[in-house]
């Protein structure tokens, strides 16, 4: 599933188009109502108020570090997501309804705006993080690049993008940890191609547990345990003696997660790779 951007429901595009509508007003020496719109608008401590301030932040932040900037998207996701929705738009429906009542909004929405881009891929981003369905992961990279490349000046790698977002999304609810499964097994397929039932359980659970420590280390533990039996067991019916070392030195660095030790990446990407070879020793020597 993809986001469409809406200009009508762009709070950020809105704010950039009213200050374009008063320049263009006051240079023809009119009246202008948009005066009013933004002063109802955009003024206090409102919902709408609250999710203009997150895409004004965008926009008054340049060239900063990649750090910083990864900081400052996560946060504002965290922000949008707290936001009233329903009340939001019920505000928007209202802010839409009084430029109609005082401008043609076709001509409204037609006058272009210098950031365009950041301000439709932060739309998009925010969005897709308040609904339950499912979002296409490339989606998501595309929009949350645009974003990172306007605050650093600076070209960004979309596989970096996309491993920021497994990590972010693995502290996130039930919904967007579905989310994060999808974009991992997408990964994992590119690198290893299909991936195995057991692969497929692990990464299940390294999703769904992430918030919890103590239990994925458990089930990390009873996997490990599991895969040093089985190559054990593979051990005796491998023929060449070289592979029969290589497994008996594997195997003996196949350890239980500590109890002070948290779960790591690493871990996972051993399981995955463990699996990948029992698979292949199991073709060989069945």
């Amino acid at each position: 599933m993809r986001i469409k951007h809406s200009k009508y429901k762009n709070t950020g595009l809105i704010f950039e188009l009213l200050v374009k509508q008063i320049a263009s007003d006051t240079l023809g020496k009119r009246d202008s109502a948009a005066v009013n719109i933004l002063k109802r608008n955009f003024t206090g401590k409102t919902a709408l108020v609250r999710e203009f301030k997150l895409y004004e932040f965008i926009l008054k932040n340049k060239s900063i570090s990649q750090s910083k900037a990864e900081s400052i998207v996560s946060t504002i996701i965290e922000v949008a997501r707290s936001i009233d929705k329903d009340v939001l738009k019920k505000q928007k429906y209202n802010l839409i309804k009084e430029i109609k009542d005082n401008y043609n909004v076709a001509e409204f929405f037609s006058i272009g705006v210098k950031d365009y881009k950041p301000l439709a891929a932060l739309y998009c981003l925010m969005e897709a993080h308040k609904v339950s369905d499912v979002i296409d992961p490339n989606f998501l990279v595309d929009n949350k690049t645009t974003i990172l490349e306007h605050l650093t000046k600076v070209g960004q790698d979309k596989k970096q993008v996309r491993d920021t977002l497994i990590e972010e999304y693995s502290k996130y609810d039930k919904d967007l940890k579905l989310l994060t499964f999808k974009i991992l097994l997408e990964k994992f397929n590119n690198k290893y191609g299909s991936l195995l039932p057991e692969q497929k359980n692990i990464l299940k659970e390294f999703i769904t547990s992430v918030d919890s420590s103590a239990r994925l280390r458990n089930v990390v533990n009873e996997e490990l345990k599991k895969l040093r039996a089985i190559l054990n067991e593979l051990k005796g019916t491998v023929e060449d003696e070289i592979v029969a070392i290589k497994l008996q030195e594997i195997t003996k660095v196949i350890k239980p997660v500590a109890k002070t030790k948290r779960v790591t990446d690493d871990h996972l990407v051993n399981i995955m790779q463990y699996y990948e070879l029992v698979q292949e020793l199991k073709g060989i020597w069945k």
